[in-house]
């Protein structure tokens, strides 16, 4: 062990910890959830704390003697080499704090193994021109955008997934539903297809939020004024962080209101509730179409990934869509979670930015992982019964409605109830009553005629 001391007295830390006090003392106060900060916002704070110390440097604010080794440690951090080292709990005091300081002793830690000198200091250098108020915010923002990456990349292949089923049964006449209950005839195609562009509608909702989100406000440092920070300072630390990460960040107009309102995370947070809801609408969907087999609808084969029960033989239940909506439910929840932490700012800082990190990180990655998983352990496998929708097209009542201006409400409304009563079809009851040649009810109750 080693002993450091703080403003509140002297902690025992252990000789193999890159952390120091403050970080000991967060260990101390928040054994919460047992889950430390997502290395993803520690690699995107590693990216903040890197270009500000470029821009410190070409500032002349910091030496190139102190820089180097700073950069050179955040290097290490990058690389993965030091994950472990980040050890603050994901629920700890407000704004961030203690994960800023986990970064900065660490880095300081790190540059002063390689200085071989203890002039490095995590508040002075590591920290310099900065506070959690305007580098946490920051960090979040590019974690999410660096997260929103590989989420739209994996809503892209379930999207394309969708629309080749779209293509494929094309041909495939059903009988659509409206309140659970036979509707007209439509095709097995033409409602994956459906599904396809409500994909792709909530994947631009979700590109705007991400636009939104490459509003930075650092270089506000506390409360947005910018103060102890160099006036060229916070455009040349975003230049830096850009050309470092390859994003098209930008300063955000008004300091001050960006460390008041954390709006933009709660858009993101609502596109991603947004993408769930319906993710989880078309599990759904598709779960009802494969029910069965014998006593559901049984319209689609889902393909078989595991025993479905533990105690009857040969069940197979759709798994994969079971895990697609408890995930959009954790989504959904993160979202209102989000809400109640945006509301919760108060005057010139909102507090409640870790939680936000935790849920939004966590949500984006599992939301990203399922959807990949659902195109390809799901959609690509999908299988039609073909007669089987055949004949429900062709069993629907809805059929009736085609009839109406031949033969008018009242009478279609006396065959349906027929049909109720005897088990027969449509066709089969108005051939029986020759009200209509075979070859003219072929034609004009032929369901692919009134699909487009």
């Amino acid at each position: 062990m080693r002993i450091e001391q703080d403003s509140l007295g002297k902690k025992k830390i252990p000789d193999g910890a890159l952390w120091g006090i403050q970080v000991a003392r967060a260990l101390d106060n928040f054994p919460i959830s047992g889950t430390p900060t997502n290395l993803e916002l520690i690699y995107a704070y590693a990216q903040v704390k890197k270009a500000c110390t470029q821009a410190n440097m070409e500032l002349g604010l910091l030496k190139p003697a102190l820089a180097k080794p700073i950069l050179k440690a955040i290097e290490e951090i990058l690389s993965g080499k030091h994950d472990g080292q980040f050890v603050v709990d994901q629920y700890q005091a407000g704004a961030g704090t203690s994960t800023n300081m986990n970064l900065n002793e660490v880095i300081a830690n790190l540059a002063r193994q390689r200085r071989a000198s203890r002039l490095i200091s995590a508040n002075d250098h590591v920290n310099m021109s900065q506070s959690t108020n305007d580098t946490y915010p920051s960090a979040l923002r590019v974690a999410i955008v660096t997260a929103y990456d590989g989420l739209d990349a994996n809503l892209k292949i379930l999207e394309d997934s969708l629309k080749k089923k779209g293509t494929e049964f094309r041909s495939i006449i059903k009988s659509a539903r409206t309140h659970l209950r036979d509707a007209v005839p439509i095709t097995l195609g033409s409602e994956f297809a459906a599904y396809a562009k409500t994909i792709s509608d909530f994947r631009f909702v979700l590109a705007q939020s991400r636009a939104a989100l490459l509003v930075l406000g650092l270089g506000g440092s506390a409360v947005g004024t910018g103060l102890n920070t160099h006036p060229k300072y916070a455009a040349l630390a975003i230049r830096h962080l850009n050309k470092n990460t390859g994003y098209a960040f930008k300063k955000a107009a008004d300091l001050i209101e960006s460390m008041q309102s954390q709006k933009q995370i709660l858009q993101y947070a609502s596109a991603l509730k947004l993408a769930a809801v319906e993710i989880s609408r078309i599990a759904s969907d598709l779960r009802l179409l494969s029910s069965g087999p014998h006593t559901g609808f049984n319209e689609i084969n889902l393909p078989a990934v595991q025993s479905g029960s533990s105690m009857m033989p040969g069940k197979v239940n759709p798994s994969i869509l079971e895990c697609v909506n408890m995930v959009c439910y954790r989504v959904i929840g993160a979202e209102a979670a989000v809400t109640q932490a945006v509301l919760g700012g108060q005057l010139n800082l909102n507090v409640n930015m870790p939680l936000m990190a935790s849920e939004l990180l966590h949500a984006t990655n599992i939301l990203s992982n399922v959807t990949r998983v659902m195109a390809q352990k799901c959609i690509r496998g999908i299988s039609p019964n073909i007669e089987r929708n055949k004949k429900h097209a062709y069993a629907s009542s809805a059929l009736a409605t085609v009839l109406n201006p031949i033969f008018g409400y009242e009478l279609m409304a006396e065959l349906v109830t027929e049909m109720s009563g005897t088990g027969e079809s449509l066709p089969e009851i108005i051939l029986r009553k020759k009200l209509m040649t075979e070859k003219e009810f072929t034609k004009i109750l032929d369901p692919r005629g009134m699909v487009y």
